[in-house]
């Protein structure tokens, strides 16, 4: 049984609901788990959107690998409901946008039918989708979005909140303690530059009522904050004068990758060098961060996952060190936060397939309801909240630190998460 023919609200979708989901654009060729996949009526079919390519790209990284490993997982099938399938997962490509991750997932429901879809890689990526699943029925897990942009991002109510669709990661109280924590380690004039662009991450980090202002005010912080910027962009010097300007001594932001390597570039060009630089998403990859040469040292940003997590895989058992240790052997490269995170998606996913009364989308989303699983990231549980549908993870900060040639992400803080140990201290940027 497929996920369209179990549930009326795919089945029996209302015209204009069906005309809008048609009139969305081009069909994404779905990337299918090669051989020795049993191409079974009776298979399970797990969708998994991910930005392969476009500005995000460096989040889908470690994509290669996490679906080989799924794939030795899952080559025995699941036993759902008293019978064993196959699983196929089918792969499709957000391209860094919005609206094409919203195609791709109704391509995902309405043509290849599958019975759960999975997602990571911020708010463009994940509201889309978790907002086709929604007005469909598909039962819906994402991560890698702070919780507030991804349930008020898509006008989620508190009292209410989603029928289909579930997110587990840590929200922006949880780092902005982290890094107010972070930057009281050393001596600073206690003012911060702000680098939020316009978009949904931006926005809800630069938020006035929800995001930092409020807080960095109340601990004693000096924001300066010049509006949002237009990404992609390759000019900050009207950032980099007023930061100048206003005796900056710390930077922050949520910055994509190419973005935030044309601003460090112009930073030293024009002489700025603040003691402390923590932004989000620019610094959070080994890849991202090569690209910056001898500038990296010193970077510093918030710390979903580590090697030095204290987690363990449901799935194969792996310790942290071990899955980032296996996905270096196998893929030459360092570790990189979004590995566990994908990880855990499959996590989450296959044990609410496990333990559902049957293939139905109405069993599978009850079983993703009452989920309560350790994970790689760590305890799943869309039943503690901070709000309906939701689970957070735990957050610490790290350090970008030269260890001989190489750089290494090194925990400096853990105040958010005293279950993962500090490895240094914070060291201000030479």
């Amino acid at each position: 049984m497929n996920a369209s023919a179990s549930n009326p609200c795919v089945a029996e979708t209302a015209p204009g609901r069906r005309k809008a989901i048609r009139t969305m654009g081009g069909i994404a060729l779905a990337s299918m788990l090669p051989a020795p996949w049993v191409r079974a009526a009776s298979a399970v079919r797990i969708g998994y959107v991910s930005p392969q390519t476009g500005p995000l790209a460096v989040f889908a990284e470690p994509d290669a690998y996490t679906l080989a490993q799924m794939r030795r997982a899952l080559a025995g099938g699941l036993r759902i409901g008293g019978q064993n399938h196959a699983v196929e997962i089918v792969y499709k490509d957000s391209q860094s946008s919005s609206n094409r991750a919203a195609e791709v997932t109704a391509d995902l429901i309405l043509k290849d039918k599958v019975d759960i879809v999975v997602a990571a890689s911020t708010p463009e990526t994940t509201n889309p989708v978790a907002d086709q699943c929604e007005l469909n029925g598909v039962p819906c897990v994402t991560n890698d979005t702070p919780w507030q942009p991804h349930f008020f991002g898509r006008g989620g109510d508190p009292k209410q909140g989603f029928e289909w669709t579930y997110h587990f990661f840590w929200g922006l109280e949880d780092i902005i303690g982290v890094y107010a924590s972070l930057w009281e380690q050393i001596p600073t004039s206690k003012t911060v530059g702000a680098l939020w662009p316009n978009d949904s991450d931006g926005n809800a980090w630069g938020d006035a009522r929800m995001g930092f202002p409020p807080v960095l005010q109340k601990k004693g912080f000096k924001l300066i904050d010049k509006g949002r910027y237009q990404s992609p962009s390759d000019n900050f010097s009207t950032y980099l004068n007023e930061f100048k300007k206003s005796g900056v001594d710390i930077v922050t932001g949520v910055v994509p990758p190419p973005d935030f390597a044309n601003f460090w570039s112009q930073s030293g060009q024009q002489g700025f060098r603040p003691k402390i630089v923590t932004v989000a998403k620019a610094s959070e990859f080994p890849a991202a961060i090569e690209a910056f040469g001898d500038r990296a040292a010193g970077l510093s940003v918030e710390v979903w996952w580590s090697p030095a997590h204290p987690f363990r895989s449901s799935l194969t058992g792996q310790s942290s060190a071990q899955l980032a240790a296996d996905y270096t052997r196998e893929s030459g490269r360092q570790w990189t936060m979004p590995l566990a995170f994908k990880h855990a998606l499959f996590e989450v996913a296959v044990d609410a397939l496990k333990r559902a009364e049957g293939r139905s989308p109405a069993a599978i989303r009850d079983a993703i309801r009452q989920s309560n699983l350790a994970t790689m990231v760590g305890p799943v549980n869309f039943r503690t909240g901070p709000v309906p549908n939701v689970s957070k993870t735990p957050l610490v900060a790290g350090q970008w630190k030269r260890r001989g040639k190489a750089l290494d992400l090194v925990i400096v803080e853990n105040s958010q998460a005293p279950m993962i140990a500090v490895q240094d201290k914070l060291a201000a940027i030479a």
